[in-house]
């Protein structure tokens, strides 16, 4: 019996120390899988490509069909008002996936998985995005500054925000769900005309379900005071150059539809410079976040 005993006994520690390093091996497989970039889910089309047509035939056709048109629309940077007044557009052969894989950032971007929110404005392929700890969020076309009133490039962190407000430029420009991030200059994004080609007067314009999006997934900054900064809003990078004097470089996709794609490494080299001020901001809002929830 005393030897039946300890038979059993060897058996239960024997299953212990199974169950811990079992324990272990899930332990980890979990770390891992909070590593991972976690992606929307989206329908890839069979293939990337596009033909050059008139907008008016074109128009005549599809007019009728939203989800071609926002494709469309989008890959030609403009809107529903000012598309029949362009003479070509680009159309893509296959309306079969999502806006994501017609425009130009990555998917995922693992050198910015540490950072929770940013988005950014490209001027020579005129789209944004907005990323969440590396996932592309969400994407879209923009028209930022003209020849003579080019936006400024860099680090800028989004502000102050209005549903509608007045252009401190022109008090005849009604800008709606505008998201303020330079204050003394007044450049933000904003909703506006989108004529397919940079435009604006510094600002970056959106299509209006664009700037919707932005207006409320974006953070305003936090003011200790009227004049003092506490927390900074999301981080918002405008990048590259536009050149003024050749035609529209999307019309190049027709030839290459990768001519104006964003690869993981250029995106990481435009964020690289700001990554340490970014997180050291963003570090400050969850703090701040932290204190408030308490």
């Amino acid at each position: 019996m005393k030897k039946s005993f300890l038979i059993l006994g060897s058996l239960i520690m024997i299953s212990i120390i199974s169950c811990k390093e079992k324990n272990t091996t899930h332990s980890s497989d979990d770390v891992e899988k909070t590593n991972e970039i976690k992606l929307p889910p989206r329908t890839a089309p069979k293939e990337v490509a596009f033909t050059l047509m008139s907008s008016t035939e074109w128009l005549a056709a599809n007019k009728t069909d939203d989800q071609k048109m926002n494709l469309v629309l989008a890959a030609n940077r403009t809107d529903g008002k000012h598309i029949a007044s362009l003479d070509s557009i680009i159309v893509p052969t296959d309306f079969s996936g999502d806006i994501a894989y017609y425009l130009s950032f990555p998917l995922e971007v693992p050198s910015l998985r540490e950072i929770d929110k940013i988005i950014f404005f490209s001027y020579p392929s005129q789209t944004f995005a907005t990323y969440e700890n590396g996932a592309l969020i969400h994407t879209g076309p923009t028209n930022m500054g003209s020849k003579a009133h080019q936006t400024p490039t860099g680090l800028y962190f989004s502000n102050w925000k209005a549903e509608e407000t007045i252009s401190t430029f022109d008090d005849e420009w009604k800008l709606k769900w505008n998201f303020n991030v330079e204050n003394l200059e007044g450049i933000g994004w904003h909703e506006y005309a989108l004529p397919g080609y940079p435009a604006s007067h510094s600002c970056m314009r959106l299509q209006e379900k664009d700037a919707k999006i932005l207006y409320d997934w974006a953070d305003q900054w936090v003011l200790e005071d009227k004049e003092t900064v506490k927390i900074k809003g999301t981080p918002t990078v405008i990048f590259g150059t536009y050149n003024f004097n050749k035609p529209k470089p999307w019309l190049q996709l027709v030839q290459n539809p990768k001519v104006l794609s964003i690869s993981v490494d250029d995106l990481g080299k435009v964020v690289d410079p700001f990554k340490k001020e970014i997180l050291s901001e963003q570090q400050k809002r969850n703090a701040n976040k932290e204190v408030a929830q308490k």
